[in-house]
């Protein structure tokens, strides 16, 4: 199997306005708009952090119909009085498939999803959660020529590092050598019966911003 890499890190939210303030509250700058996942009902907004890489931030989609099927990235879990966080990140990788086989971990599904003129293979959990306690990432193999971040402003944004903190360390360490991931990515070891969580260190233009 070949090399994977980080895609992109992801913000959930109730509302795009709410994770929009988050954003610029913790990066000061405004993500951009992005579009509308019709399959999942949900919409985004996006931030380059450089070639290959960016920031979304995703919501429900509030002006269609509730899908007959759970959301992505435990977006149902949401209520109104939600606070936006990091909460998944996405690997890409050029075989989709065998990724997903050689997992350690189940990441879900593959599936077709698209947005707009974009389309992509992606995987998700039948429930719609996030895999391995929310530190498990979901698989992504892009069809189109340009990385969409290619097509983003440049607006002076970098990851620096993400960080995974996990009770069990050693399970999502096996998880990233099974996805041969080529990424700045850092495995920590949390307190026992604590949930995961994600930090992202974020290069910006008034200097480096964890979310």
């Amino acid at each position: 199997m070949s090399r994977s890499f980080l895609d992109h890190i992801t913000i959930t939210t109730f509302s795009l306005e709410a994770g929009a303030a988050f954003v610029f509250e913790t990066l000061g700058v405004s993500p951009q708009v992005g579009g509308e996942h019709p399959r999942m009902a949900t919409h985004n907004l996006l931030l380059r952090l450089g070639d290959t890489t960016f920031l979304e931030v995703i919501a429900p989609n509030p002006s269609v119909s509730v899908p007959s099927r759970p959301r992505w990235f435990a977006l149902d879990s949401l209520g109104p009085q939600s606070p936006p966080s990091l909460s998944t990140w996405v690997v890409r990788t050029s075989d989709i498939h065998a990724a997903a086989v050689a997992s350690s971990e189940p990441l879900g599904n593959v599936e077709p999803m698209s947005r707009g003129a974009l389309n992509w293979l992606i995987t998700i959990p039948a429930d719609g959660s996030v895999p391995l306690d929310g530190a498990g990432p979901a698989l992504i193999e892009w069809h189109t020529d340009l990385h969409p971040a290619a097509k983003l402003e440049d607006m002076g944004l970098s990851l620096a590092k993400f960080e995974i903190v996990h009770p069990n360390p050693d399970r999502v360490s096996r998880l990233l050598s099974s996805l041969e991931l080529d990424a700045p990515v850092s495995v920590l070891s949390a307190p026992s019966g604590t949930s995961a969580r994600l930090v992202a260190h974020i290069n910006t233009p008034q200097g480096l911003r964890v979310l």
